[in-house]
């Protein structure tokens, strides 16, 4: 949930509080707006762009997109969804996603700044436990850890995303993982309840947290270890520095486009072994500095992402014989 949005450029949309009408809306609006205005205090993005909220920059326009603050609100919001029978998918800052040029119908909820808190919540001789909400950015808490002298979350320096996505994704990083760090999570259900659950617990796999569909992380407790301040800035600058190498870190993409296949050469080499580095469709393109990056030149449209990542798959599996899985998530399918 599972990106590079700021805040303070989400409002640019024009907003429509609840309780207005538009000829624009989507044909629920009003049901909508009665089912929430006991609780809902805020906006409501109907008909936004959702290219404003990914860090591809790519895509159509979804219904209504909604800003919870906490959890009692997120809550309530999917009750109501559910019980007016709109679809609802969640949002961080919009990495390791694509959205259809077609857009997406019914409600994209993002959790931001205002589901974004850090809390240390257990401290012990040598290490601190950290309670940290699904909206807070990666980049926030490393930044966090790092000024408190706080080591463990250095391989995620860099990486795009909020922390809900990245433990839904199990993200990772120089053979290190989220669930390496995690203590506990909590977890919605479809029905708005709420389940704490060890992570040890958990199904955690590669790029997965082994949660059924329709489940949202929307806290972590992340175990850290005391350490110098200066020393752990150092670790993390040097992670950043390496991607900033190794990777088109200036270029809009969604990360990594493709899971490492099992028992084979990671995807980027089998990519660039294929030699479609380069390899454009439209304003998509295969990243020339690293092989399993599909990036946004700047005029791409999903449409050429999802072609492009087609011929990728047909090549290195017509010439290696390995079939290439995408890591980014294609809402509402491709």
């Amino acid at each position: 949930m599972h990106g590079g949005m700021q805040f303070t450029r989400q409002y640019r949309q024009i907003m429509t509080p609840i309780g207005s009408s538009s000829d624009n809306l989507p044909h629920w609006a009003g049901v909508f707006n009665d089912e929430m205005a006991d609780f809902w205090s805020g906006e409501v993005v109907w008909n936004g762009c959702m290219a404003e909220y990914t860090t591809l920059k790519v895509g159509g326009n979804a219904d209504a997109i909604v800003f919870p603050m906490g959890r009692n609100e997120l809550s309530l919001l999917i009750q109501g969804v559910r019980k007016i029978n709109v679809t609802w998918i969640i949002l961080g800052k919009g990495s390791n996603v694509l959205v259809p040029d077609e857009g997406i119908r019914g409600v994209v909820i993002v959790l931001g700044r205002n589901f974004a808190e850090i809390e240390r919540i257990k401290s012990n001789n040598d290490s601190v436990s950290v309670r940290v909400e699904a909206g807070c950015s990666l980049a926030s808490l490393v930044k966090w850890a790092t000024k408190h002298g706080l080591s463990g979350l250095e391989f995620a320096s860099g990486i795009p995303g909020t922390v809900g996505g990245a433990i839904v994704m199990n993200a990772g990083a120089w053979q290190r993982e989220m669930k390496d760090v995690l203590s506990q999570v909590t977890i919605m259900d479809v029905r708005g309840c709420f389940r704490a659950t060890k992570a040890k617990d958990m199904d955690f796999t590669y790029r997965s947290w082994g949660q059924g569909r329709g489940k949202v992380a929307v806290e972590g407790v992340f175990q850290l270890k005391k350490d110098d301040p200066g020393r752990v800035s150092e670790r993390c600058k040097e992670y950043i520095r390496l991607r900033k190498e190794r990777q088109p870190y200036k270029m809009a993409s969604a990360g990594s486009f493709f899971k490492n296949p099992k028992d084979s050469e990671p995807a980027g080499k089998l990519i660039e072994d294929a030699g479609l580095k380069g390899l454009k469709v439209g304003g998509a393109m295969v990243s020339p500095i690293h092989a399993n990056f599909i990036v946004n030149t700047g005029k791409a449209t999903a449409r050429d992402i999802i072609e492009l990542m087609h011929v990728v798959q047909e090549k290195v599996q017509k010439k290696f014989g390995v079939g290439l899985e995408p890591e980014v998530k294609i809402l509402g399918g491709a």
